[in-house]
């Protein structure tokens, strides 16, 4: 049996493993402490964090749909200034390493999310949240149109010294395009897919389940078309690509690392099995051990 290298190069920053906790499902991490091992993981992606605190929608806000759940949490956050204050210093003792999820509705709110941000000890990279929807262009999503992904990507770029993961989202004609555009304007990696655009209807009330009617479709059910897209991505853009949607085992990880990935993302598994991420680790790291694969970039094929 062979020693295997399980560090995961992203060019910017360096991994102790390609397994990481997704936006959005861990909180801020001090919600899973007594669940899982932190410090056993590549990295956590903490929740959105806009520049003022937001409510979120009005509920229901989760339903659970076959080999999925629809979400429409509505970027519900303590906002910038009580995530610094209360949230990053108990971040900051992890061995793991920190990276915060960042949304806005302008492009200054990115410019200023970054900014701020920049200076505060413990934070390894800014992930970028393109889905949130662009109020001066009438609502439409910055992460539809390359144009204005790449406008957000340059300005959070020149905004910050830290390393800029984007995040592509699936509803689109053309996600490489949306991949180039952000890599040509100066983003580090990406991270890919966000969730699908979905809806549920309650046919004994004769209404929508969801509070905001359209909800964000993640869990197993959207596997598929992410591996489909990280596959696509990883080969139209040079910088590393981060494989997120439907991981719920460690054979799902192994598929996106040898689509592509460099490396993944777990989270909705984390809402149904809290230590998944230590469970896939493992998983992976036996897998290499039986193939004899020695790192994690062999993984990849085609």
């Amino acid at each position: 049996m062979i020693m295997v290298d399980l560090t995961a190069d992203l060019g910017f920053l360096k991994l102790k493993n390609p397994v990481m906790l997704a936006s959005g499902t861990c909180g801020y991490g001090a919600e899973l402490a007594d669940l899982i091992d932190l410090n056993r993981i590549g990295a956590i992606v903490v929740k959105g964090i806009s520049l003022e605190p937001r409510p979120g929608n009005p509920p229901p806000r989760v339903f659970e749909t076959p080999c999925g759940l629809l979400n429409a949490i509505g970027l519900e956050n303590v906002g910038v200034e009580k995530f610094t204050e209360t949230r990053l210093p108990w971040l900051r003792n992890l061995s793991c390493l920190t990276i915060v999820n960042i949304l806005g509705n302008t492009i200054d709110d990115y410019r200023e999310m970054a900014s701020r941000l920049s200076h505060q000890q413990g934070i390894a990279a800014l992930e970028v949240n393109i889905s949130c929807p662009n109020v001066k262009e009438g609502g439409v999503a910055f992460g539809t149109s390359p144009e204005a992904a790449a406008r957000v990507t340059m300005a959070v770029r020149e905004s910050t010294n830290l390393p800029v993961i984007v995040k592509l989202s699936p509803n689109v004609t053309d996600i490489c395009a949306i991949a180039r555009a952000v890599e040509d304007a100066g983003a580090h990696a990406v991270s890919l897919i966000n969730t699908l655009l979905g809806m549920a209807i309650d046919i004994e009330r004769g209404r929508p389940v969801l509070g905001n009617v359209f909800g964000g479709l993640s869990g197993p059910a959207i596997k598929p078309v992410a591996l489909r897209m990280v596959w696509q991505v990883s080969r139209a853009v040079t910088i590393p690509v981060i494989g997120i949607g439907g991981i719920t085992k460690w054979q799902d990880a192994v598929e996106f690392l040898m689509a592509g990935a460099s490396a993944i993302q777990i989270g909705t598994a984390t809402l149904v099995e809290p230590d998944s991420a230590e469970k896939i680790l493992q998983g992976i790291e036996k897998f290499m051990e039986r193939k004899e694969i020695p790192d994690l970039a062999a993984l990849r094929i085609g």
